[in-house]
């Protein structure tokens, strides 16, 4: 168990926490982003993660075109100052945040970006999918001793276990989250068996899933892994067109997939079966089939298993077969332990 407070925990054996990322679909409004802040708790994350960065921090070449893909064509600089976050909301954020007792944390991109972060003091980082290679970054956060969810998209095993041997130089609370990192993700190419490689190959207990696909079926599915965290980009609603709108979920959705996690986690409980109590009845009893005298042998002649179950139950049929009435019994009556003489 990776314990963030004194109500939220990352453990295997417990549901999934609900990780609502705010990423790009604040559509550059401050007071959007912090509507997305508070409609992402209201609709059941139970962490809201945002993004700490600046165009600066991610390239120098601002002319550089993404040549495929869902922002084809697009120039990367121009794509990361509509997406970002300004570092001038953060204050305000994590006020938002601790007014309204939201646990609110962020993946810093850059050594300036962790920097400026680091003052909000937040409880937990997240170092993104494609900054699983950058181990000065990683090894910046993991100084701070603070628990890490690590995103794995794009990464070799090779690359995992870096990470994973650097962090654990200072402590060993590390989430690592599945993740493909097609935007959106093909439903097909969720993969989500690598939960389970993952543990197998890094010995990392606690691993959970970012989810690129659009909708919730794949996060619904992967909840009933043993998992610790679900992330899901969030959108309060898809007229608002951002950079992640594509495979953003709206509040109900969100709602939706928090109430699939709480009943898969149920299903799995192993727990005593009441519903099954007025069931019961159903089974088979010993029954007779003819009047029997007082002292008279049971025999497979005069006692048969019907329904219901009101006499002695049918998986003591042999065990009655040779023994002596105690008393008279008409036809069509439960046998009971007190019909049997079993000094006989």
């Amino acid at each position: 168990m990776i314990k963030i407070n004194k109500k939220l925990s990352f453990s295997e054996d417990g549901p999934p926490l609900l990780i609502a990322e705010i990423s790009s679909n604040h559509c550059g409004s401050k007071s959007l982003f912090f509507k997305h802040i508070l409609q992402a708790a209201k609709s059941g994350a139970d962490l809201v993660k945002i993004q700490t960065y600046e165009p600066e921090d991610m390239l120098v070449n601002k002319e550089f075109k993404i040549k495929s893909g869902l922002w084809k064509n697009k120039k990367l600089y121009n794509l990361y100052k509509k997406a970002c976050t300004p570092f001038s909301w953060h204050h305000e954020a994590f006020q938002l945040a601790k007014k309204n007792k939201i646990l609110l944390f962020s993946a810093p991109f850059s050594e300036r970006a962790f920097n400026f972060l680091k003052k909000f003091n937040p409880p937990i980082y997240k170092i993104a999918s494609f900054e699983i290679t950058d181990l000065n970054l990683i090894d910046m956060v993991a100084k701070t001793k603070k628990p890490i969810i690590l995103s794995t998209g794009l990464a070799s095993n090779k690359e995992i276990l870096n990470a994973v041997k650097l962090i654990k130089k200072y402590h060993s609370k590390i989430i690592l989250l599945h993740c493909v990192s097609g935007y959106p993700t093909p439903i097909e190419e969720a993969n989500l068996q690598n939960i389970n490689e993952l543990k197998k190959t890094t010995g990392i207990k606690h691993i959970g899933f970012s989810d690129h696909t659009k909708g919730i079926y794949a996060s619904t599915i992967a909840s009933t892994y043993k998992i610790c965290a679900i992330e899901k980009h969030f959108i309060i609603n898809k007229k608002h067109k951002s950079p992640d709108s594509t495979f953003s979920i709206i509040p109900k959705e969100l709602s939706t997939l928090k109430k699939n996690i709480k009943r898969n986690y149920l299903m799995k409980l192993k727990t005593p079966k009441k519903s099954e109590n007025p069931s019961k009845v159903f089974r088979r009893s010993i029954f007779s089939i003819q009047d029997i005298k007082k002292n008279e042998l049971f025999t497979k002649n005069n006692i048969k298993c019907f329904r219901p179950m009101i006499g002695i139950g049918s998986e003591n049929y042999f065990k009655v077969i040779g023994k002596k009435s105690k008393k008279n019994i008409k036809k069509n009556m439960p046998i009971r332990m007190s019909n049997i003489n079993y000094s006989s």
